[in-house]
Formats: structure tokens, C-alpha cells, sequence
């Protein structure tokens, strides 16, 4: 059995790291052990950043986006194409394609993918919210930017199916040869779905 070499506090404070995608046991330690060093300058203002989000962050109700304000701050942008919905999985896509900065659009955050073998239905997805969203008119396009995989797949033809009966426009993400690739090193998948979603020029 390995002897403690530090209190209680600490071993939390390591436990709870270790806990943040991307970190492990390993990373959780140094990464404690360097607030640790940085009491000053990196704990104490870390701690009091963490309780704020605690008191303020919410869930908008509009889109699904986390923010400190209810609509969020991308709902209430009058500057932003609210008839072109972006339907993401998860609020890391959303901040993903906002960092690419390639469209001023509204979005929907889904908050995961259905998956059967999880127990994870329709229901269980906010995917009502954007039936009812594009269902009240003034959304022409619906672009669905789910990840490609297996679930994502399944969540987009179930999305596509809901809202064919209704007045809207909806794309997909095109699949491909990203850019910078070689041919040689991407799968079949991949380029099957380069070959099929291929352009003229």
C-alpha cells in the first residue's frame, strides 16, 4: 500500500483534476503542484473564476449554449443570420466552428447524439427544442454539423426525417479529404465520402 505524502485537501484537489478530460492521474498532480507554486497568482483568482461560473453560468434556454446570461450572448447578437441554424452536438463543436470564423449563423446545441446501445433516445436530446424552433418559421436552413460517426449519423437522419415536412432548407457538413491531407494516410470511410461529396471546378 503507497503511503500518503500529502493531506486530504491536496489528494481532492488531485482526485478532482484528474477528472477533467485531458488530464490523468499524472497530469493531475503536476498540474495541482503547479497551483500549488502559484498560490498567489493562479489559485486563488482560479478559485474565485470557478465560483463565479458555479453562481452564474446557465444552460440557454433558446439554443442550448452555456453562457452567464438567459437567451445567451450568441441569441441575442443582432449581428448574427438567425434564419441559418447550425445544429451542433455538444457546446465544444459550437466554440470549434466559432474559432474557424467561417459563418455569422444561430445555432443549436443538441447536447449529444442518439444512441440506442446508451440508452440515450430522442427524448433524452434537445432535439424537440429545434422542431419547435424551426417549426415557428423564420429559419430557412438548417445545417447539420454532427460529428461522423456511427450516432452522429443516426442523429442526423432522425433530425432530417422530423423536419422534412416542414418549409426549411437542411445540409449537412461536407466529409472529405481535410485540407492538408495526403490520400495515403486517410481511411476508406473518408474517402468514399470524398469521392461521393465531390465538387466541380
Amino acid at each position: 500500500m503507497a503511503k500518503r505524502v500529502t493531506g486530504p485537501e491536496i489528494e481532492k484537489l488531485i482526485q478532482l483534476l484528474a477528472k477533467v478530460p485531458g488530464l490523468g492521474p499524472r497530469s493531475a498532480r503536476r498540474a495541482a503542484l503547479h497551483l500549488i507554486k502559484k498560490k498567489d497568482q493562479l489559485m486563488g483568482p482560479l478559485a474565485h473564476a470557478l465560483g463565479d461560473a458555479y453562481d452564474k453560468v446557465k444552460i440557454c434556454s433558446h439554443c442550448g449554449n452555456v453562457d452567464t446570461s438567459d437567451p445567451c450572448t450568441v441569441c441575442t447578437d443582432d449581428r448574427r443570420d438567425q434564419s441559418v441554424v447550425i445544429v451542433v452536438e455538444d457546446v465544444s463543436d459550437l466554440w470549434a466552428l466559432e474559432r474557424a470564423g467561417a459563418m455569422n449563423a444561430a445555432y443549436h446545441v443538441l447536447g449529444g447524439t442518439l444512441s440506442p446501445l446508451d440508452g440515450v433516445g430522442p427524448d433524452d436530446l434537445n432535439i424537440k427544442g429545434l422542431i419547435d424552433r424551426v417549426a415557428k418559421g423564420g429559419v430557412r436552413e438548417v445545417i447539420i454539423a454532427v460529428n461522423a460517426t456511427v450516432e452522429g449519423q443516426t442523429t442526423a437522419h432522425y433530425i432530417t426525417d422530423h423536419l422534412s415536412g416542414l418549409d426549411v432548407r437542411i445540409t449537412r457538413l461536407a466529409h472529405g479529404v481535410p485540407v492538408g491531407g495526403e490520400l495515403d494516410y486517410l481511411d476508406e470511410g473518408t474517402l468514399s465520402a470524398a469521392l461521393r461529396a465531390r465538387t466541380a471546378i
